[in-house]
């Protein structure tokens, strides 16, 4: 079925090329797009009759006075999948824009095939983001999901590895075209599966099965997380999940979920399995963050010098000697200070408790600012 809004996106590509009157008709010969709006809606006898007989009708000034709605021009019937759709005509002088006939048609089907099969892709991305999140919310898979699956073409039996993939786009959406390249990634494996999440997410579900190697499946990821920022020429950030069995597919998402805000600081792609110290932060609490923040460094988290000072240590691995010499400071000023430290909060940077009390708390609330 031929729509208005699409008639009207043909009308404007063919006006790139022909000045004349334009006019797109349905297969009932109802004007549905134009170039005069006037004409908008009225019956064009002569696009029903190309319609009818399925081949070019040019229409003389003689057949303006016996044909309802129809000037002067050639009316051309518009065909797709073998089927006539439309008519598309144009005025004016028949032996003048006949050469440019057959070219218009031929662009105009063109142009309704490409919008067609765009169409396809965005459902079939809405179609994968649905189900996907239904995935993730499912605590069992009843028919009706399974019955999904096998319309998406996805398998329910093979282990998945979750990948989210962010970009930085400064807040302007991709254009489908950008976004049909990106599920269109050639590398993608037959267990593989592409999904749109949002406007400026991707989400790569590696089929995982075992008898592909771990490291195998990292160098599938790390070199899709390249082609990413070499299609988008822009920082794309990426967290990685475990290889998991598909019912499990929520725990993977959320240890992508976890790796990719340690991405996002780094800009680059991190995988769950490699995180540390950033998994006892992440199952923290915002209030036990905070509450650990104030009983550490609270009493001198505003003075700038001390503050510095902390950083600066933890950056040259509790070096006093390079610590003092990044701060462009004699060594002596930085041994009072640190004491200052230990006078306010009670910790000692010589002591191994203290210390790790101190670089705890400083990475807790490195993360906070960033998050603010």
């Amino acid at each position: 079925m031929l729509l208005p809004d699409l008639a009207e996106k043909i009308i404007a590509e063919v006006r790139q090329f022909l000045q004349e009157d334009i006019i797109v008709a349905n297969t009932c010969g109802v004007i549905i797009a134009s170039t005069d709006a006037g004409r908008i809606g009225s019956f064009h006898e002569g696009a029903l009759i190309c319609i009818k007989n399925k081949e070019k009708l040019i229409i003389t000034r003689e057949d303006q006075s016996r044909l309802q709605g129809v000037k002067a021009g050639i009316n051309l019937p518009i065909f797709f999948k073998g089927e006539t759709v439309g008519v598309i005509g144009i005025t004016g002088n028949p032996d003048k824009i006949s050469p440019f006939a057959e070219i218009i048609r031929k662009l105009t089907e063109l142009f309704i095939s490409e919008s067609y099969f765009a169409e396809q892709l965005d459902w079939q991305a809405r179609a994968l983001e649905g189900f996907m999140f239904d995935w993730l919310q499912a605590k069992e898979w009843d028919p009706a999901f399974k019955e999904r699956a096998h319309l998406l073409k996805i398998n329910l039996a093979v282990d998945r590895q979750v990948s989210i993939a962010e970009f930085r786009q400064n807040s302007q959406l991709l254009h489908r075209d950008l976004w049909n390249r990106i599920l269109s990634w050639k590398e993608a494996g037959p267990h593989d599966i592409l999904i749109r999440w949002g406007n400026n997410r991707i989400v790569l579900l590696a089929g995982a099965s075992s008898a592909q190697k771990e490291n195998l499946i990292r160098e599938k990821v790390t070199r899709f997380h390249r082609f990413l920022e070499n299609l988008l020429a822009a920082e794309v950030s990426m967290g990685t999940g475990k290889p998991l069995p598909p019912f499990s597919l929520s725990e993977s998402f959320m240890q992508a979920e976890r790796a990719l805000k340690i991405a996002k600081d780094r800009g680059t792609i991190i995988f769950d399995q490699d995180l540390t110290i950033e998994m006892i932060f992440d199952d923290l609490s915002p209030e036990t963050k905070k509450d650990f923040v104030e009983r550490t460094i609270g009493t001198f988290m505003n003075e700038q010098d001390l503050m510095v000072t902390l950083q600066e240590l933890f950056r040259q691995n509790h070096s006093l000697k390079n610590t003092a010499e990044a701060l462009h400071i004699h060594i002596n000023t930085l041994h009072y200070r640190l004491k200052k430290i230990s006078d306010l909060s009670g910790l000692y940077t010589s002591n191994l408790n203290d210390l790790m009390k101190l670089f705890i708390a400083v990475k807790l609330l490195d993360e906070g600012t960033k998050n603010n």
